[in-house]
């Protein structure tokens, strides 16, 4: 967790964040206190007592923030694999778009942008979001990015009022839920935007391995299964 950028940022944008600790053996506690501790007005802490993987981190924190009701909510990876000043990009497409409820990270590799992915991953990611689309049935290029923010309202606030089915593709049951919210995926589109990042840097450490695509699949089987089979 780079805390000097963490603290940059907290000086330069009137933004908040909830950290999440999931139930952490090492220094993220002390780490995640000497941001908080200069910021105690916009930095919360919610500690998990174990482990419980990423979704229920991502589902926690997203309940912790919305208890302090605000217009905006998102989750970001910590190792800011996406730079935090994409959110200020993502809150001007808000102020362009009062129609838009979500605004989703997107790992597109284009000329003049900087977005660095091992081959593998990308490739998979490729099968994978196709998968997904198909599934789904909404033209979606990118489900995993961990950069993702929600304009809080009757269509969003519920999305993590749940437990998610899976630990690792939590993205995919949000658009499933937000889909059989609003009643079909058409309707769906209209209010999800995908931002071509500027800069994404694949953050060495990451716990996502090949195999665990097959899960994946296997996953996104259950969630349409939950969540689309009747829409």
């Amino acid at each position: 967790m780079p805390v000097d950028r963490f603290l940059e940022f907290l000086g330069e944008h009137h933004i908040g964040f909830t950290f999440v600790d999931d139930g952490s053996n090492d220094n993220t506690i002390a780490r995640i206190e000497s941001i908080r501790a200069p910021n105690e007005d916009r930095v919360s802490l919610v500690r998990s007592p174990a482990n419980q993987g990423k979704a229920e981190a991502v589902r926690l924190g997203i309940n912790s923030a919305l208890q302090q009701d605000p217009d905006f909510v998102g989750f970001w990876d910590a190792d800011l694999a996406t730079p935090l000043d994409a959110i200020p990009q993502f809150m001007a497409v808000f102020a362009e778009r009062p129609d838009l409820d979500m605004v989703f990270g997107s790992r597109v590799k284009l000329l003049g942008r900087q977005v660095n992915r091992r081959a593998a991953r990308h490739y998979l990611g490729r099968v994978f979001a196709t998968v997904v689309s198909v599934m789904l049935r909404l033209p979606i290029y990118d489900t995993q990015c961990g950069a993702k923010m929600f304009r809080v309202g009757p269509r969003t606030r519920g999305l993590t009022a749940e437990r998610f089915r899976t630990k690792w593709v939590f993205d995919v049951e949000m658009l499933a839920r937000y889909i059989r919210e609003v009643g079909s995926p058409e309707s769906a589109a209209q209010h999800i935007y995908e931002f071509p990042l500027l800069r994404w840097e694949d953050v060495a450490g990451s716990k996502v391995k090949p195999t665990d695509f097959f899960t994946a699949i296997k996953d996104v089987i259950l969630i349409y299964w939950k969540h689309m089979r009747n829409i």
